[in-house]
């Protein structure tokens, strides 16, 4: 660990949100004699930059290739001043409210340690002229402020915390840090963004044991939402919750435990309902679910005038027939207050959804404000602003989510005007986010819920839309005709097939829009690469072909596929910039999966754009490496600190592929991926594909995946919940 001192001088970049800054420091000193009364780049997480004060930093020095030579600050600490010079710099700046010249009354009167005098007497500054009562109190206060904060940053810094979240600790606690740090350092988890296995690691160096009762009030709020976000599931048992808290801790009985779980019961952290074992956030989302839509479905319906006449005459406009089916989802979506919509591939369910908006708002003349279309991706609400028309969003986005605060601002406070909802790719929706859809709307807002009942859930908690039908309790309109279909066409028939368990040996033949090429584990990465490079010869480009596979380790994995594949589809050009992130290796042309969503740059987690440009510190006027990515239309700048958001994105989850479709689908199915295969899981990847559909490998893999049920059992309560409401045992 190195250490420099001296003052900040520049800002190259800061970003107000994180407290990342990226600076220029003029180095006063340094354990390394040939930074001494240098200009150099740092870099660090900060609590609030001060220009024209002292620094002691504790770090690294690393040299780059391509970012050059930098100072990575681990911890800092600001150096009060000490000498005559320094002090009266020090009283005559920004800070206070006096000028060069009080300032240098008090250093003359008071001394070097005028700071420590302040602090301990501030009557001290009684007889400085022009320096009233007021004046006095705020020099001390300033003083005081000036000096905790570095010395809890500090204080922080040592227990273990990094600057950031030392940082983040003090903003939330100030001059009670400490204390509450001492006191209990497992509450700063309710208060911070940071982790469990952070905070452990810490306490234990402080002597806290394993079995401490504040560490294990914790430690299984910690266990339970990893269970139940790794199974999906709302609600725990008591075994399951025991058994994995076991492996955390030492052995403890059983009985104690049960008191733990009472205690946190009694805290609000979880829910104990008979043998049920919820956290907070999760029955409180399904309590409310259930209790807004039952309300929401008994309120008296505002039915459409005229809608035959209206009907018909949009068939004629369109020169379309409606089928019976597709009449019904019609009338229930505008004329009830709350209605779902649900369907495989081709039953036109897209169809539906364009000829509501027309009605609303062609015919019937609603305004364009009053509609909200949204989708819980960036790529479903793409697609149904192509299909409709009119702009389309994200929940998050709609809701206005904050990322920083993990808060949306339209909530049941301040909701949203809209009198019509329409929900696309319902399927994907978890507890919490439809819980915080109902109470950003409006109370008589009417709902309408579109989605395949047989896709993949939500990756986070809960089951919404499979629980809302399988209540029986709402209106509920299956469409099952299949329109997207032709004479030599099969993947909509497989996608059925698959639905229902019951596959025709067809499925090894070959057909315009499908082909099952069989081959061994060690052949599937060369016989998809052979396969992309016929595509792309027959006129197909990257932005058609999408590989989707279940895992991202092994040979046949997501990683190892994007990196084959980036030679494919964007091969080495010395035309084109490279940068480097780790093992993985940017390129100007690539194809980007972002990973997380991003309410600042308006990109959700999902969604594909492409590196449009790669600029290198030493050809930056900003001095910062940087990367462009165009989201259709919506350039993103990256930079190296944000790179882990995103992903090479040739060959992408099934998960990450919701909400979207592709001209071509290419599906690697091996047998080293059996336990990852499911019914849902292959019957999403089928439904992705708009035109072609690829499968490569071992049939033998799926058809153990199609009979694979494991997914549909999640632990949920929203079904039991509504039934309960409408008296159904």
């Amino acid at each position: 660990m190195s250490y420099i001192k001296g003052k900040i001088i520049q800002e190259i970049y800061a970003n107000s949100s994180n407290g990342y800054f990226v600076g220029l420091f003029r180095v006063s000193d340094s354990d390394i004699d040939k930074y001494r009364n240098k200009v150099i780049t740092f870099t660090g997480t900060f609590d609030e930059i001060k220009y024209k004060t002292n620094y002691k930093m504790e770090g690294e020095f690393v040299s780059h290739n391509k970012y050059g030579m930098q100072f990575q600050v681990n911890s800092y600490e600001i150096l009060l001043p000490t000498d005559k010079e320094e002090l009266i710099e020090f009283f005559s700046s920004s800070l206070f409210p006096i000028g060069e010249k009080t300032a240098e009354k008090i250093v003359n009167k008071i001394g070097n340690d005028a700071i420590n005098i302040i602090i301990n007497d501030p009557e001290c500054l009684n007889d400085i002229p022009r320096l009233n009562k007021e004046k006095v109190i705020l020099i001390r206060n300033i003083v005081l402020e000036y000096q905790s904060t570095s010395y809890i940053v500090i204080e922080l810094g040592k227990l273990g915390f990094n600057t950031k979240n030392a940082i983040s600790i003090m903003k939330k606690y100030g001059n009670r840090s400490i204390d509450i740090i001492n006191d209990n350092i497992y509450k700063i988890m309710d208060d911070i963004d940071i982790t469990f296995d952070e905070v452990d690691k810490i306490a234990k160096n402080m002597g806290y044991s394993l079995d401490d009762e504040r560490r294990m009030l914790s430690l299984i709020i910690e266990v339970m939402k990893k269970i139940s976000f790794q199974n999906g599931d709302t609600y725990l048992f008591f075994d399951e919750i025991y058994e994995n808290t076991l492996k955390y801790t030492n052995d403890i009985e059983r009985e104690v435990f049960e008191y733990i779980l009472i205690k946190l019961s009694k805290l609000e952290k979880i829910v104990i309902n008979k043998e049920k074992y919820y956290l907070k956030e999760l029955y409180d989302s399904e309590i409310y679910i259930s209790d807004r839509l039952y309300r929401l479905n008994e309120l008296e319906r505002r039915k459409l005038p005229k809608l035959d006449k209206k009907i018909n005459q949009l068939e004629l406009i369109n020169g379309i027939t409606y089928d019976e089916s597709q009449k019904e989802a019609i009338y229930k979506a505008l004329n009830n207050n709350f209605t779902i919509i649900t369907g495989g591939p081709g039953t036109g369910k897209t169809t539906i959804i364009k000829c509501i908006v027309k009605l609303l708002i062609e015919i019937n003349g609603l305004k364009q404000d009053r509609l909200a279309l949204l989708a819980p991706t960036g790529r479903a609400a793409r697609k149904l602003m192509d299909t409709t028309g009119i702009p389309a969003y994200t929940i998050h986005k709609y809701l206005k989510w904050d990322k920083d605060k993990n808060e949306f601002s339209v909530n049941e406070y301040c909701p949203s005007k809209e009198e019509y909802i329409i929900v696309d790719e319902a399927s994907m929706i978890d507890s919490v986010l439809m819980s915080s859809l109902l109470k950003g709307i409006t109370y008589r807002a009417k709902i309408i819920l579109v989605g395949d009942y047989y896709q993949l859930p939500s990756v986070s908690q809960g089951q919404v839309l499979k629980d809302l039908i399988d209540s029986n309790c709402f209106d509920v309109v299956k469409l099952n005709c299949l329109y997207r279909q032709t004479e030599d066409s099969y993947i909509t028939t497989l996608a059925h097939e698959i639905k229902n368990k019951e596959i025709n040996e067809n499925f090894m033949a070959k057909y315009d829009d499908y082909n099952f090429i069989e081959c061994i584990n060690e052949n599937i990465m060369g016989s998809v690469i052979d396969i992309v490079k016929k595509a792309i010869n027959k006129g197909y480009n990257d932005k058609d072909i999408q590989i989707l596979a279940p895992m991202y380790k092994s040979i046949n994995g997501i990683d190892n596929l994007n990196k084959i594949l980036q030679d494919v589809m964007n091969p080495k050009d010395p035309s084109k910039n490279e940068i480097n992130s780790g093992e993985i290796i940017y390129r100007e042309g690539d194809k980007i999966l972002q990973l997380v969503n991003d309410s600042d740059n308006s990109v959700s987690n999902g969604d594909i754009g492409y590196i449009e440009s790669i600029t290198l510190t030493d050809k930056n006027k900003s001095k910062k490496n940087e990367v462009v990515v165009n989201f259709f239309g919506n350039r993103v700048i990256y930079t190296p600190k944000d790179f882990k958001n995103i992903t090479h994105g040739y060959a992408i989850s099934v998960h990450k592929s919701q909400g979207g479709e592709f001209r071509m689908v290419i599906m690697p199915l091996s047998s080293s991926f059996k336990r990852m295969l499911y019914n849902k899981l292959i019957y999403t990847a089928v439904t992705r594909a708009k035109e072609k559909l690829i499968l490569v490998g071992d049939p033998s893999a799926f058809i153990y995946g199609i009979k694979n049920d494991y997914v549909e059992n999640r632990k949920t309560s929203l079904k039991e919940l509504i039934e309960n409401k409408y008296n159904i045992s």
